[in-house]
């Protein structure tokens, strides 16, 4: 008997390589758009090689850069942005840099087409009822993701904008919001500093690492997570030597586009994706440190959360073995779930340390007294449980930051 999964697939175009950036130029005449909008970080909109080479693909199309896109995609930034794209007349949306700037890409889509206040259609989380997300009807302008790192925001759906003023992010869903275009281009991930690559890559490689031990039969998922593993591990070592170069970059940009590709392939039985609860946790805590710490980024958190999770919920002893094998480690001798986790758990600490970042929360200067906020901020993620608050899972999200302090 086989089994029953249900797979979508997105239309998307990708282009990659040496000229990226100016073939785009060809997309943007393919889309028939007149009022291309830019959305960016400040970095690259003050690249003096970088901007031109966007701004030449553009062309006539140009219609504006708004380049104070800030960390997290905070609603203040974004809100900015689209008064300056609705002023311009935007027509279509050119996101360019990495996932705070692609996700702000997605929300300025958004606030142009959709007539309701942004506080309304987000997701809403009653009291003592499941979170749900408002449907978003209006056609939203075709969007251009130039991509300066890996990362999971590059073809998804979702959005996620940071908001001080709230006690949860300001999430919102929309498929017409995937992008029209994907562009890696060579120079532009070379550009990329070092220590803002590598942030990037290190969530990508955990996740790497744990689809190995996700092999369930499917054709589509597994092969997806095979070859997303066979690209990060390599790639990620090189990142920062001799070898530093845009190959091992890009294999780092493929591992993040199959690893989005795998959340497509669901379950027929289940008709939505969830993934393993642990992991949930995992990326639920990553997701409340990265937004409460200005100076920690979604990769510092993964390298001081992912080992602890590892350990903490152990793959059974047959998915276990099959992760240590294919990183080639030794585990001679280990029958128990408990002993791989620890060895699994150990190879991604001393990854992560051997390229210079923090495995432990109080290296990255998070203090225990904050913990039950920490734990409070968990709560409000819909991407981790979209269902109703389990009082229980504070503390597992309590146990979490213990044993990764």
């Amino acid at each position: 008997m086989t089994q029953g999964f249900r797979f979508v697939n997105y239309p998307t175009r990708l282009l990659s390589g040496p000229e990226a950036v100016e073939a785009m130029a060809g997309e943007v005449k393919r889309l028939g758009v007149s009022r291309a909008f830019v959305v960016s970080g400040r970095t690259i909109a003050a690249d003096t090689v970088s901007r031109p080479r966007i701004e030449a693909a553009l062309g006539d199309a140009l219609a504006g850069w708004f380049g104070g896109i800030e960390k997290d995609s905070t609603y203040a930034s974004v809100a900015a942005a689209t008064e300056e794209a609705r002023a311009a007349g935007a027509d279509m949306i050119v996101a360019i840099g990495g996932g705070s700037v692609l996700v702000a890409g997605r929300a300025v889509a958004i606030f142009l087409a959709e007539a309701g206040n942004p506080f309304e259609i987000m997701t809403q989380y009653p009291d003592g009822k499941p979170a749900y997300s408002p449907r978003l009807e209006a056609p939203k302008p075709p969007i251009i993701n130039v991509v300066t790192t890996p990362n999971t925001a590059m073809n998804r759906a979702g959005t996620g904008l940071k908001n001080d003023d709230l006690d949860h992010r300001m999430e919102y869903f929309d498929p017409k919001t995937r992008p029209a275009v994907i562009v890696w281009d060579d120079d532009l991930l070379m550009r990329t500093p070092l220590e803002v690559y590598r942030s990037a890559a290190a969530t990508i490689l955990a996740g790497a690492v744990q689809g190995v031990g996700s092999l369930t039969g499917n054709p589509l998922t597994d092969g997806d997570r095979l070859q997303a593993f066979r690209l990060a591990a390599p790639a990620f070592a090189r990142l920062g030597t001799e070898e530093d170069d845009a190959q091992a970059r890009l294999d780092l940009m493929a591992t993040a586009f199959l690893s989005n590709r795998i959340g497509d392939v669901t379950p027929l039985a289940r008709g939505q994706a969830q993934g393993p609860a642990p992991w949930g946790r995992g990326y639920a805590v990553n997701t409340a440190l990265h937004l409460r710490y200005p100076h920690i980024g979604q990769g510092e958190a993964t390298a001081a959360v992912t080992p602890a999770v590892m350990r903490r919920y152990p793959q059974p002893v047959e998915r276990a073995r099959v992760v240590a094998e294919s990183l080639g480690l030794d585990i001679s001798g280990l029958s128990t779930a408990a002993d791989l986790a620890a060895v699994l758990s150990e190879y991604l600490r001393f990854v992560y340390s051997s390229a210079g970042m923090a495995t432990r929360l109080r290296d990255l200067g998070v203090p225990q007294e904050d913990f039950t906020a920490i734990v409070a901020d968990t709560a409000k993620n819909f991407n981790a449980n979209p269902g109703e608050r389990d009082p229980a899972e504070a503390e597992e999200m309590l146990g979490i930051l213990t044993d990764a302090w």
